[in-house]
């Protein structure tokens, strides 16, 4: 509609201005406008109040003030993150609050003074759950304040907690549940209800911002009309790759770095970011979008008698493909979630199903080790229409790997270390989707869509001459071969001590070469290897730590950095009592002195995991 002096509130020379630029906007510019004039709109109200208060008697002016105290404009927005991932939200959020007008301050929690909690009037948390319901570590602190003695009466907070986790694991999103209810305990006032994301987190995390700074908007008293905006303009022309827009790799190399005989298959793959733009840095992970093998979709197809032709919508977006070509590329089959069980009892008006809903420990050991073949095996036929069922699978989540080399030693490329897994559960065989792909399917010249997950919980010192100490068997390997190469191409002189472990020292010494070459050169200062099925005694990575303890802690004592990658719940546990036994044996300390030690390395950036 053209703008005319009759149909609007503009004279000629307005009109005509306005009819010649709006049709030039783009719709993130609309955007921007109207939360632009909406923010103008606010200030001048604002303005007018000041300036009637000031014309007003002094005890009517004192009467407006104590009924209606203004809401602070300043926002603090707190990460809990182990992979990257709530950093990167929390980030967003900042920005987008910063566009609307908000004073935003964003911090990791580990960073945060907790002290600091009284002073602060609107409260953001995005937090992950990591390993059996637990913080990741740099929430850690802050969840002990909160939970302990000095937590301070908040009766004057507004709060709103974004909590990231994955439905597959039983305790799903426990993090974000405990800060939710904690800071609601302690007198807080939410501004927005708690959103709880699986790993398909963009949607509804975007949803959860539009919730918060609508809240905070009526908290102000301006128009909430304006979506906050959740990605950055970019130029013309430009392509920016990110989780949801992966980047297509093309594979370069796939080797099998395992010896003859082993147990294990260990990939090595390379691909190729040319043309991409993409940069990480050591320690950062990548992205990839797997697809299911297809001999078990066919088998799901077989086991359904459903036409594999048939066409179904695969997103929110209202994009169809086929129902074989969407089980393969768009829709999780290989995992059991708790959500999809609870709907699929729903939908299907199954009694035995319903039974086994309604008895949560039933439910956790069914859902264990299960697949959609074995779902649809005990609790079939699905009579139900086929768009309806697979509408409550979960989208084909991504898989992290972390990075194993140094884009300064292999520009435009990225290196990964991936473990190949096969096991049996419930009478059939079981492959890993990503991993299996890799190793059977996966041929140079190939692609994967990919994408860089940054991880500033888990990177070199900011100093080159920090001495390192870095634990990482079996694929734990993957980021200090990364590590090595980086500090080889920038000629770093701090002192580096590598712990490696596998099964066997001819089969399973990955990279062994590339260590000796290191180690020669001096680029590696130290290693110490474990080989647990060489000796009739279980040999691991912490008790070659035990039996270097007084050299580690002097090198602790120097200032070094440690870094633990690998297996959360066995490995990185052991190490991290293993450090602590030798803290409070070495340093002559108690118990508790020596866990105080490791915590403030912690909190110094000196103790830094990469675990799953």
């Amino acid at each position: 509609m053209q703008l005319q002096v009759m149909n609007s509130p503009f004279n000629q020379e307005q009109a005509e201005l306005l009819n010649r630029i709006l049709p030039t906007l783009t719709e993130s510019q609309k955007v921007w406008l109207m939360g632009y004039l909406a923010a103008s709109q606010t200030v001048a109200a604002a303005a007018v109040t000041v300036e009637a208060e000031a014309e007003a008697p002094v005890a009517e002016l004192t009467a407006v003030q104590t009924t209606a105290q203004p809401i602070s404009k300043e926002v603090t927005v707190l990460y809990g993150s182990q992979t990257g991932n709530s950093q990167r939200l929390a980030d967003n959020a900042g920005k987008t609050l910063r566009e609307r007008g908000f004073d935003v301050t964003v911090s990791s929690m580990s960073d945060f003074k907790p002290n600091n909690l009284k002073k602060v009037t609107n409260l953001l948390l995005v937090v992950s759950t990591h390993g059996e319901g637990e913080p990741p570590d740099n929430a850690l602190t802050f969840h002990e304040f909160l939970n302990g003695r000095r937590a301070p009466k908040l009766d004057d907070l507004r709060f709103s907690v974004l909590a990231l986790g994955d439905s597959s694991y039983e305790f799903f999103c426990q993090t974000g549940k405990e800060f939710d209810e904690k800071l609601a305990e302690l007198g807080g006032t939410r501004i927005y209800p708690r959103v709880d994301c699986d790993l398909d987190f963009d949607e509804p995390a975007a949803e959860w911002l539009e919730g918060v700074f609508n809240g905070l908007s009526e908290a102000q008293g301006g128009s909430a009309a304006a979506a906050p905006q959740t990605a950055a303009p970019q130029a013309a022309g430009e392509t920016v790759y990110s989780r949801t827009n992966p980047f297509r790799a093309e594979v370069l190399e796939n080797l099998n770095l395992n010896g003859r005989g082993s147990n294990k298959e260990t990939r090595h793959l390379e691909l190729s970011l040319e043309g991409s733009g993409i940069t990480f840095e050591p320690g950062d992970s990548l992205g990839i979008y797997p697809e299911n093998d297809p001999e078990l979709v066919d088998a799901l197809l077989a086991e359904t008698k459903w036409n594999p032709e048939e066409t179904v919508t695969v997103n929110k977006q209202g994009e169809t493909s086929s129902l074989r070509a969407a089980l393969i590329s768009n829709f999780e089959i290989t995992v059991l979630t708790k959500p999809f069980v609870e709907q699929a009892a729903k939908l299907l008006g199954n009694e035995s199903l319903q039974e086994l809903v309604g008895n949560a420990d039933k439910l956790k050991e069914y859902i264990n080790g299960r697949d959609l073949i074995d779902f649809v095996r005990d609790f079939g036929p699905v009579t139900v229409p086929v768009q309806e069922f697979v509408s409550l699978l979960r989208k084909m989540p991504a898989r992290l790997y972390s990075i194993s080399s140094s884009l300064n030693a292999n520009p435009e490329e990225v290196h990964l270390t991936i473990g190949a897994v096969r096991y049996d559960a419930h009478g059939r065989a079981r492959k890993g989707v990503c991993s299996i792909l890799c190793a059977e399917r996966l041929q140079p010249g190939d692609t994967l869509p990919v994408y860089i997950q940054n991880n500033q919980n888990f990177k070199l010192p900011q100093n080159p001459e920090t001495p390192i100490i870095m634990v990482g068997p079996g694929t734990g390997v993957a980021p200090f071969r990364s590590f090595m190469q980086e500090r080889e191409e920038i000629g770093a002189e701090g002192k580096s001590w590598m712990f490696f472990g596998d099964q066997h020292f001819v089969t399973d010494f990955l990279y062994q070469t590339e260590w000796q070459r290191w180690i020669q050169d001096g680029v590696l200062t130290k290693m110490d290897v474990a080989f647990s099925r060489d000796s009739d005694e279980k040999v691991y990575v912490q008790h070659r730590m035990l039996e270097q303890s007084k050299e580690l802690f002097q090198w602790l004592e120097e200032g070094a950095a440690v870094y633990i990658c690998g297996d959360e719940k066995n490995m990185a546990h052991d190490v991290h009592q293993t450090l602590i036994d030798i803290i409070e044996k070495e340093g002559g300390m108690s118990r508790e002195d020596a866990e105080k030690y490791v915590s403030t390395m912690q909190q110094e950036k000196r103790y830094q995991r990469d675990v799953y």
